[in-house]
């Protein structure tokens, strides 16, 4: 099916400037018609997804261009992909370990300022 981009900006809930934003940076190759209109596919939609799970953890829009022009040079380009995706994953959970380690300093903030509060209200009465 094609989507028109003001379809597809509904259905991938990205604006059309970031649509073209998208493809500037060369993180999708748009298909255009015969009148130069730009159309998106299917595929397209599942390749959205998956971008904006690569921002969503933290990937650069350097790395995913890097990514993306691999994806359109098609299977002979998997290896690198795959390197990319397993550096991307150790920074990943590096940054992962950093915000348990954060959590963890909060809860104990948190217990600490319980505790002194219920001392507070115990001697209050």
């Amino acid at each position: 099916m094609r989507y028109s981009i003001g379809q597809f900006s509904s259905i991938t809930n990205l604006s059309s400037p970031t649509l073209r934003y998208y493809e500037k940076e060369q993180l999708l190759i748009v298909n255009r018609d015969s009148a130069g209109r730009r159309y998106y596919t299917s595929e397209d939609i599942d390749w959205i997804r998956f971008i904006k799970r690569l921002k969503d953890t933290g990937m650069s829009i350097k790395d995913i261009r890097e990514y993306a022009l691999l994806r359109y040079q098609g299977d002979s380009t998997i290896s690198r992909r795959l390197e990319i995706l397993e550096k991307h994953k150790i920074a990943v959970l590096e940054e992962k370990a950093k915000w348990e380690n954060n959590l963890q300093n909060l809860d104990e903030k948190i217990k600490l300022y319980k505790h002194k509060l219920s001392q507070l209200t115990a001697s209050a009465l």
